[in-house]
């Protein structure tokens, strides 16, 4: 007897949907082919086990089991109870001609429990695109999964309750999520904001030009002065995401697992703050699962990498093409993946070992040429990548002991999110994918867009010849005007908006580092 059961396996974002073919018949043995890892091996121990349990019958001859296609690999402990099903529905234990309805997914603790599984999401996404009825999942996971519409998502406890509702003595509600309702409610709520930041008036102003196109910014300044905090908010004033980005970065993290049991949408900003002992292939993904890496994770959102000397060098050069291209390519031998990398660098660190260079106030006590060596671990090539450069001081303990609040961050989110509008009709007829703020502007799209006159173009030569910056400094600096003129509200970029991105380049400055 032959019964075909649902399940998938995620190839990066994607999910495939994988045909398991239980055979019964023979001696007693198991045999299971289609390239299973060693958890999906495992899987014959607990689902033997959960059905003891349960108090049903494991069957007592040969079991044949094939996951087609057989070329793709299968990892995890997901396909739990879509083998379970399998087994069931073999032996007239539920009725095998409703398999064929659904997706069936699940990990299967001894006890029958059916615990999350990862990548939920995506799978049914897969599942409304090949036209199943309906998806049965971990209760865990319905949050995520109950997003999309037009497919019955229902969520289970227990194999005791896939077993009484596949033989149809058990009804389960399917989820009901409204996405845009949830998505609505959840963009307004943030736990701190910028007017909790004492002075600072200039970092402030940089990260809001930084906000608006999208830029990458570094801070440098002494321990205390208060890089972690002003980074922490920069999601406050970054607009809200749409409803196709929630759903994107909804998936990413669906996949690596990190969505969590209560989160059916995710409508913040991703905040990524990774250790700086953190390696290469954890920051751009991959592993034996090519699972995505942190720049993923902050996809549409912040990557925040404080005290940035401090990071291995070689993860730090590995995210020199993710910055540029905004995607990142995970090969192995048999397939290769694409993950999205959209992110907005922060980055933070000392001026020097013991942190107190150009401090106002304390004393440096690095020897001669640390300044530079210590500066130097972060290369050129990455730097030159970074769209703004700010320098902070410490604030004066008068601002500190101020009782009046600074600006709160609706009101710079305001600007930003009107910066950005005019940005999003500049490029609304550009060709390019992926193009909506100046950030992304390609090297033709600068020289067509980013336009100075006499004056300005003089003020940016002379800057170029005296810090001796590169190419790519030049195209980042006209990007920095652009963004700066959109905040004014300006059609043209004027003089000061170009005096205004040029500051934004202290460490080019040359006797900066001493």
């Amino acid at each position: 007897m032959l019964v075909k059961t649902f399940g998938s396996t995620l190839r990066g974002l994607d999910a495939i949907i994988v045909t398991v073919e239980v055979n019964l018949g023979g001696p007693h043995g198991f045999v299971l082919t289609g390239l299973p890892d060693n958890a999906v091996r495992e899987s014959r121990e607990r689902i033997e086990a959960a059905f003891k349990n349960n108090r049903l019958e494991y069957p007592r001859g040969k079991l044949t089991v094939n996951m087609s296609p057989a070329d793709v690999r299968k990892e995890g402990s997901n396909f739990d109870l879509t083998l379970a099903v399998g087994i069931l529905g073999v032996s007239g234990q539920v009725r095998g001609e409703v398999l064929a309805d659904y997706v069936v997914m699940g990990e299967l603790a001894l006890d029958g429990t059916v615990l999350p599984i990862r990548g939920a999401l995506p799978v049914a996404v897969e599942a409304r695109a090949k036209g199943f009825k309906g998806f049965i999942l971990p209760e865990a996971n319905v949050g995520e999964a109950g997003v999309v519409d037009r497919l019955s998502v229902y969520p289970v406890r227990n194999l005791a309750e896939v077993v009484d509702f596949l033989n149809g003595k058990r009804d389960i509600a399917p989820a009901n999520v409204n996405t845009r309702e949830l998505f609505e409610d959840g963009t307004r709520v943030f736990s701190c904001d910028f007017s909790e930041v004492k002075g600072q008036e200039n970092v402030k102003r940089a990260l809001e030009v930084a906000a608006a196109g999208s830029h990458n910014v570094i801070m440098i300044g002494p321990p205390g002065a208060g890089k972690s905090m002003m980074a922490k908010r920069i999601p406050t004033i970054l607009p809200p995401m749409t409803l196709p980005e929630a759903l994107e970065t909804t998936k990413i993290h669906s996949v690596a697992g990190k969505l969590g049991t209560r989160v059916g949408l995710m409508v913040e900003r991703p905040f990524r703050t990774p250790h700086h002992t953190i390696s290469d292939v954890a920051l751009v993904g991959g592993g034996s699962g090519a699972l995505p890496g942190e720049i993923s994770l902050a996809h549409n959102g912040v990557l925040f990498l404080d005290e940035l000397p401090e990071f291995n060098r070689k993860a730090l050069e590995v995210l020199r093409q993710p910055l540029e291209d905004r995607t990142v390519s995970i090969s192995r031998a048999k397939f290769a993946v694409d993950y999205p990398a959209g992110f907005m660098l922060v980055a933070g660190m000392n001026p020097c070992p013991c942190g107190y260079y150009n401090h106002p106030e304390k004393q440096c006590v690095c020897p001669p040429g640390a300044v530079h060596k210590y500066l130097s671990r972060v290369s050129g090539p990455l730097l030159d990548r970074i769209d703004l450069h700010v320098e902070i001081t410490p604030v004066p303990f008068e601002a500190l002991a101020s009782k009046s609040a600074g600006e709160p961050s609706e009101n710079i989110r305001a600007r930003v999110i009107q910066a950005r509008e005019r940005q999003r009709q500049r490029f609304k007829s550009i060709t390019a994918p992926g193009v909506y703020a100046n950030a992304h502007m390609t090297t033709k799209m600068v020289r067509e867009i980013c336009t100075l006159d006499t004056v300005g173009m003089k003020i940016l030569q002379t800057a170029m010849e005296r810090f001796q910056l590169s190419a790519r400094a030049y195209d980042r600096i006209l990007k920095v005007s652009r963004t700066i003129a959109d905040l004014d509200q300006s059609e043209s970029i004027q003089v000061h908006h170009v005096a205004e991105a040029v500051q934004y380049r202290n460490l080019d400055r040359e006797g900066w580092a001493g």
